[in-house]
């Protein structure tokens, strides 16, 4: 019997797994601590980012390790069909379940859906939270992760989602905001309408629902700051970066993942392009960290974890010694960083699943990921 079946049925899941979750308590006031989950994404080897002499990453390895509970041998298990990719990954840190998805549809490639509850359903169903308080920033290079807000299937869905702030949707707001004013000439406003039906294809579901109040006035200000040219932004992960401090200034989110990706340049062949963008993930951490640090919503009351989406490659022999595609041994090697209220200080010298984190953050927020197959990483928490 392999660790996934045991687990399932040492805990008495594996009968129930397809019954709908039993109902939980939807208006207690959320009093737990603040959580940023970080995808220090794009796929990065251990080499690049934990090693404390080759590390692009000084920043997480030497200031951010030691304040928390430090985790050097992250795994993705070996299980048929698990591939080592950003995608998966993700939704397997969400659901804390592995093939917890479906394909969107046949013709669109690398879109995926989630087919058991996401960390942000299983929060909003728990407590009283507005959705513009449990956030998902995605990069725009990656527009199959718009889909991750909420899932299918049997449970909560998309009145228990989390909103998403991205180019993508900010792109939807604008092009709104433009035909709704009128004020361009005829030709440019075609344009425009042909923008947003091209914006909208990008869900196949067709069930991306209009953002909150409180998003939309964020969008607003956005564009008061940055135009309609989309020259004036930053880009790639300095975006992800900016659009997660101003998020934490102007909503206040009790729940923040960022969706980091960059080092997935690499595929491109040129190193420079992943040790760089390793570099600007970064120096993006310190600006959250610094961030929260200051705030008094967030100072003493904020969780960070944070964890690749999958590792890479290591063979110096390919042509590209940088890819994740093929399930080799170092691209299910990972790693985690822990930090905050209630968490230990020190290292976990053995092995940890990947499916373990969902259920941390939900044990460390108060509430059950029941469909989780991971459980809470032992000697995380005081």
């Amino acid at each position: 019997m392999d660790r996934r079946s045991f687990t399932l049925g040492s805990l008495g899941l594996a009968a129930g797994l397809a019954a709908p979750l039993p109902g939980l308590a939807q208006s207690a006031a959320y009093q737990g601590p603040n959580v940023v989950l970080v995808r220090f994404g794009g796929g990065v080897r251990r080499a690049e980012t934990i090693d404390e002499a080759a590390t692009w990453a000084p920043y997480l390895r030497h200031e951010l390790a030691p304040r928390g509970t430090f985790i050097p041998d992250l795994r993705i298990d070996k299980l048929e069909g698990v591939n080592t990719s950003h995608a998966e990954g993700t939704l397997n840190l969400l659901t804390g379940r592995y093939l917890a998805y479906r394909e969107l549809s046949e013709f669109l490639n690398d879109r995926l859906e989630p087919t058991e509850p996401t960390l942000f359903e299983y929060l909003r169903r728990s407590f009283d939270i507005p959705s513009h308080q449990v956030l998902l920033i995605n990069g725009e290079d990656r527009p199959q992760e718009e889909f991750f807000t909420f899932g299918a299937g049997d449970h909560f869905g998309v009145e228990y989602r989390s909103e998403m702030l991205s180019l993508h949707r900010y792109k939807l707001y604008r092009t709104a905001m433009q035909l709704a004013e009128g004020t361009l000439p005829e030709d440019q406003l075609l344009a425009v309408a042909e923008e947003r039906a091209a914006l909208l294809t990008k869900d196949p579901r067709g069930a991306t629902p209009d953002p909150s109040p409180e998003v939309q006035a964020f969008w607003a200000r956005w564009r008061q700051d940055s135009g309609d040219t989309g020259l004036k932004n930053p880009r790639g992960d300095r975006l992800l970066t900016e659009l997660a401090t101003r998020a934490m200034a102007d909503l206040k989110p009790r729940f923040l993942m960022v969706n980091y990706q960059d080092p997935d340049y690499v595929h491109w062949g040129n190193p420079s392009h992943y040790t760089r963008a390793i570099r600007v993930i970064d120096e993006g951490l310190q600006r959250l960290v610094s961030m929260a640090d200051a705030d008094p919503f967030y100072r003493d009351n904020t969780i960070f974890v944070i964890t690749p989406d999958c590792g890479r490659d290591a063979n110096p022999l390919a042509e590209v010694p940088f890819q994740h595609h093929f399930n080799s041994r170092s691209a299910h090697e990972v790693w985690a960083v822990i930090f905050g209220p209630g968490i230990g200080k020190g290292v976990i010298d053995r092995p940890v699943d990947q499916s373990a984190i969902a259920p941390t953050i939900a044990a460390a927020m108060g509430f059950a990921a029941n469909r989780a197959e991971g459980q809470a990483i032992e000697g995380v928490f005081l």
